[in-house]
């Protein structure tokens, strides 16, 4: 089916007012330890409120930890208490001001977390003795690379309590005044780990099968759905393949791209509306074949299979392309990351290219 870029999307009771749509990125600025842990302040406050002034009709946060553990980094945003709720408010408001839908991503890191920021030494593996370095925790003790500390794996019940954690924190985003919720489960994230065979080598009721695997993933969506109203969207990000089966020189097992269709299936019956498609992030030394069209195959194929609307991002660049993607009917929204940080306004200037509209600020009635 073809749609515009500017055309009005609306999932349950919640209307986006275009296709453009912003991707998480993380940008490693909250306080890493004290009363101002996780908190978001100007930094945060600036980098989304500027996407929403130029345009964008919808913007996902940064990864937002459901605990202190969870977070990939010291300096990452976090919904574990008050403090943090109380401070995003002053975001979502000016956002939905600017006729922006704000949407949280929550997040764990599982056993990427307790890292440095990435400018610093690379993003290197925090040791758990040293300062703000703390252990991590993952579906089975395997480090995600030989720089990593191996994580402790997480026993059935500290399983039960991450679970809670996501619809605390989705409680807590409701309160904060997001409009939706995006559970992050790709780029070598917790739930990631869990639904790959590469990284979960559990023989428990949280490993082993395709169903075993998938279980800590459909525990969090009801989890987070039993708290959020019936009539705002639950998103959930996936990596649509960790790129090992696709390399003839690997014979590791991993997460494919069937894999992906097949729990799209489940996402939906377990009331997930639209489905992130991404790729890669659990198997870091992995050979990736990006072709001219990078990652919308995934999301179409989701779509393909399913029925369940996507949202495809990735080398997303120029405005006739990011349409062409949704007049050929192959995802339902673009998402855009680094795009948007080099230009703010880049919805502003589809419109302009394309003939189309977007929504700006009053002040900028004449520009």
């Amino acid at each position: 089916m073809s749609t515009s870029l500017f055309a009005p999307y609306t999932v349950r009771e919640l209307t986006v007012p275009n296709r453009i749509w912003m991707a998480a990125m993380c940008q490693y600025s909250a306080a890493p330890d004290g009363d101002a842990a996780g908190v978001p302040h100007d930094w945060h406050f600036t980098h989304l409120a500027a996407r929403a002034a130029g345009g964008t009709g919808l913007i996902i946060t940064e990864a937002t930890a459901v605990s202190p553990e969870g977070r990939i980094s010291p300096y990452d945003l976090g919904l574990w208490n008050d403090t943090q709720t109380a401070a995003f408010r002053r975001i979502t408001s000016f956002l939905k001001e600017q006729g922006t839908v704000p949407v949280v991503q929550l997040a764990h890191a599982g056993r990427k977390a307790s890292t440095e920021r990435p400018w610093i030494e690379r993003g290197r593996a925090l040791a758990p003795d040293e300062p703000h370095g703390w252990t991590p925790v993952g579906p089975s003790a395997i480090p995600f690379d030989a720089a990593s500390t191996t994580p402790e794996e997480l026993t059935t019940e500290q399983i039960a309590g991450i679970v809670r954690q996501f619809g605390d924190a989705a409680r807590r985003a409701l309160e904060a005044g997001f409009q939706g919720v995006e559970i992050h489960g790709a780029h070598g994230y917790l739930i990631n780990q869990f639904l790959s065979p590469h990284s979960n080598r559990r023989t428990d009721a949280y490993g082993g099968s395709f169903e075993g695997r998938i279980r800590l993933a459909l525990e969090v969506v009801d989890a987070v759905r039993a708290v959020w109203p019936e009539d705002l969207p639950v998103f959930f990000r996936i990596s649509a393949t960790d790129w090992l089966t696709e390399n003839p020189e690997d014979d590791r097992e991993g997460w494919t791209s069937e894999d992906t269709v097949r729990l799209a299936k489940e996402l939906l019956a377990h009331g997930v509306d639209l489905m992130d498609v991404s790729t890669g992030g659990n198997a870091p030394d992995a050979r990736i074949v990006a072709g001219p069209d990078y990652q919308v195959p995934f999301a179409e194929a989701v779509r393909n299979g399913t029925g369940m609307p996507v949202a495809t991002v990735g080398l997303i660049t120029e405005p006739a392309q990011a349409q062409a993607i949704l007049a050929e009917g192959r995802a339902d929204a673009v998402l855009l990351g680094r795009e948007l940080l080099r230009d703010p306004s880049w919805a502003r200037r589809a419109a302009a290219e394309l003939g189309g509209e977007v929504t700006r600020p009053i002040q900028y009635h004449r520009a």
